[in-house]
């Protein structure tokens, strides 16, 4: 099992990284899973937005893209967040940026472990889990 963190021309790193990697691999443990390889990218708006077309065929910026490639009950995937999306995020929602980075950084290994949020019951349930693993991580910080 491995989670990576790796990071394009954003200014910031994750600090410390193992708090991190101990948190997602609690999130997936509570999910009745096992962890993985799980590569996170923190990128630019420029480099998200062009993975979103490419792939996703999305004309439009977001702050995270996530690629499954789960096996069973392993979590696999590739998790490539905006930084700069997510500040701007945090600046409109009047939160600190680390915790609507940790809700994005949780967002996408729940899309991982297969919660899905196009329909309103889905971002209800969503939020639900984001909202317990946000807890979880203040008790192993």
């Amino acid at each position: 099992m491995a989670i990576s963190f790796q990071y394009a021309s954003t200014a910031f790193r994750l600090k410390p990284a193992s708090t991190y990697k101990q948190w997602i691999n609690a999130v997936i443990k509570n999910e009745k899973r096992r962890t993985g390889e799980i590569n996170y990218r923190f990128a630019t708006d420029e480099e998200v937005y062009r993975l979103n077309v490419e792939f996703l065929h999305h004309n439009t910026y977001t702050d995270i893209i996530t690629f499954d490639s789960c096996e069973k009950d392993i979590v696999n995937g590739d998790i490539i967040i905006s930084y700069d999306r997510v500040k701007d995020n945090a600046q409109k929602l009047s939160i600190p940026v680390e915790t609507e980075l940790k809700r994005v950084i949780i967002h996408g290994v729940l899309h991982l472990c297969g919660y899905k949020d196009k329909t309103d019951s889905e971002k209800k349930t969503m939020r639900q889990k984001e909202d317990l693993a946000l807890k979880l991580f203040a008790k192993i910080d």
